[in-house]
């Protein structure tokens, strides 16, 4: 008797490392951190203009976001980055008048170059400047419409290749073009993720908290499918929202099993969200687990100061520097949460603001997505509901 099966099953963590190892060979992304970046700094360099606005959605923009956002507070760039990146006209036009936009330079971001939302901005752009290769740079797939138009007109083009994902993007030529023209220092970037992708496949058994946290994520999907990450620090903000569309993208599928799946997850600032969705977290459903993730120096020295007046209260407060309050704020939520003893939680602490620490954090979220697209026995990299809805879309807009 023969038997074969290819239904649900949860492998071993040995096997899911070697799942990830053979990944090696046809997902992008796992070589981005050992790319060459001279051509990108030397181009970097030519641009003269004071705004750099990236034309994208999604994928498209949201890693540079989360970088340039979490460096933004503790560094002065010459140059300012800008994000058109919806197609709501409010939006768009208040953007715009923040900005001198003939003192700007475009760079337009669409993997398949036919993006509904970045061409519409970009035709509505070329209303209101000339675009040329002076003002403008795009990013695209060799083969896509808008790397044909960008040759035509002499446009400076980076090629993204294939089978590297629009939010598996930040580290390519997506998020390193930009933000090296605003002078982020991008190998910094990549050394970050250098040193996680060099420890989790090269140093043994590294691999293990990432792809144990996997695991137990998978193994216990049915009871806390809800994965919430409380970030304490507004830098962080931009990151949440990377880490939203990583989450929910990737592993929002159907499995083999024709099982749906689902890991949904939620986004919170510290401490802003303890006066609201820490009370449902604590006294709630226990259906969620919850990474804490704190910066240990935020490179700021700014203090509560002493007063002498009783009537504001609080002295034990005077004195304390707001970088150690928002963490003593951290630790005692984390506390909070740990004292139910059925609550799942978990804690990040970066050491401090720079490009290394962020890429550190973006690409281990990165190797914990594709592990647990593993474990789940999904397609980690592909987005066929997202699809449907550019379908309709478009037969809409046609008829």
């Amino acid at each position: 008797m023969e038997y074969n099966k290819n239904f649900y099953q949860i492998h071993s963590n040995d096997d899911i490392f070697q799942r990830i190892q053979s990944e090696r060979g046809t997902i992008g992304y796992y070589d981005l951190p050992y790319q060459e970046t001279s051509d990108i700094k030397a181009y970097a360099k030519m641009i003269t203009q004071k705004h750099i606005v990236v034309v994208g959605i999604g994928g498209s923009s949201l890693g540079a976001k989360a970088i340039y956002e979490f460096l933004l507070p503790s560094n002065k760039y010459q140059k300012d980055l800008v994000f058109l990146e919806t197609v709501d006209p409010l939006e768009i036009n208040h953007c715009l008048t923040k900005l001198d936009i003939a003192d700007a330079h475009l760079v337009v971001i669409s993997k398949s170059g036919n993006t509904i939302e970045t061409i519409s901005l970009f035709k509505y752009l070329r209303t209101l400047i000339e675009i040329n290769s002076d003002n403008c740079t795009v990013i695209s797939e060799a083969k896509s419409g808008l790397t044909k138009f960008a040759q035509q007109q002499d446009i400076k083009v980076f090629e993204l290749a294939e089978n590297i994902g629009g939010r598996f993007s930040a580290f390519s030529v997506v998020g390193l073009v930009p933000l090296a023209m605003v002078g982020v220092d991008i190998d910094n970037l990549l050394n970050g993720c250098k040193r996680v992708s060099n420890s989790f496949f090269e140093q043994s058994n590294y691999y293990e908290p990432i792809i144990r946290k996997a695991r137990f994520l998978v193994e216990n999907k049915a009871r806390f499918n809800i994965n919430a990450i409380f970030s304490y620090s507004s830098s962080l903000e931009g990151f949440n929202k990377w880490y939203v569309q990583l989450w929910a993208e990737s592993l929002g599928k159907i499995n083999i099993n024709k099982t749906r799946q689902a890991l949904t997850p939620i986004a919170l600032t510290g401490p802003i969200d303890q006066h609201s969705f820490l009370q449902l977290i604590i006294d709630g459903v226990r259906d969620k687990t919850v990474t804490f993730i704190k910066i240990a120096d935020l490179k700021d020295n700014t203090m509560i100061p002493k007063v002498n007046d009783k009537n504001l209260g609080l002295e034990y407060a005077e004195g304390l520097s707001f970088n150690d309050l928002l963490n003593k704020q951290a630790d005692a939520t984390i506390e909070s949460v740990k004292i139910q003893d059925d609550i799942p939680c978990d804690v990040i602490t970066i050491s401090t603001v720079d490009e290394y620490n962020i890429a550190k954090l973006m690409f281990s979220y990165q190797l914990l997505v594709s592990a647990i697209g593993e474990f789940l026995q999904i397609n980690t990299y592909d987005q066929p509901g997202v699809e449907k809805g550019k379908v309709i879309l478009k037969e809409s807009l046609q008829d």
